[in-house]
């Protein structure tokens, strides 16, 4: 593995950067403060936009870790932060990570998230050398496994009530792509 970081990635449309201070405005805006995005995630919707500049600092004092990565999804239109992904687990033994990433209900629908998260799975893949990259989804939620199958990752089953979100103990509908399925 050839572990690099947070690296600057760019789409047609966006821009996968670091986040900084300033993004804890859009991030409560756009995405944080919304329950309706919230609801099938790990961590609770913010109440203030305070909430969302401790994640941020929090984040950011974490960049300095060549195996933290974690992107602000920054529309290049506009360049306004609308969402985030990020590896949420890393396994040095079996080169692989599980991704994690939401984004704010405006930009739901228009092929926004696979588009990045096909572009950080290219860099796990082609740049830091992982063999496998996964993510999962709560059952009640198929249209983020619909994401994950339009990034190119395969449906490889479901772990029964394994997972814990804002809605209670859930079923978790795995994904994966393997380096040589690309």
């Amino acid at each position: 593995m050839n572990h690099l970081g947070t690296k600057r990635l760019e789409t047609d449309r966006l821009v996968l950067r670091r986040f900084v201070p300033e993004d804890a405005a859009d991030m409560y805006r756009n995405w944080a403060s919304d329950p309706e995005v919230t609801k099938f995630l790990t961590w609770p919707t913010h109440s203030s936009v305070e909430v969302s500049q401790f994640i941020v600092q929090d984040w950011i004092g974490r960049y300095d870790s060549d195996t933290f990565y974690n992107w602000a999804i920054e529309l290049k239109e506009t360049q306004e932060v609308i969402g985030n992904i990020s590896v949420v687990k890393l396994n040095e033994e079996t080169e692989a990570a599980d991704i994690g990433y939401c984004i704010g209900r405006n930009w739901w629908g228009k092929g926004i998230t696979p588009e990045a998260l096909g572009e950080v799975m290219a860099f796990l893949f082609d740049e830091v050398e992982l063999n496998r990259v996964a993510a999962c989804h709560d059952s009640n939620n198929p249209k983020s496994g619909r994401v994950m199958e339009k990034a190119g990752m395969k449906y490889e089953g479901v772990w029964r009530k394994a997972g814990k979100n804002n809605q209670g103990i859930c079923d978790e509908v795995w994904h994966a792509a393997l380096k040589d399925d690309v």
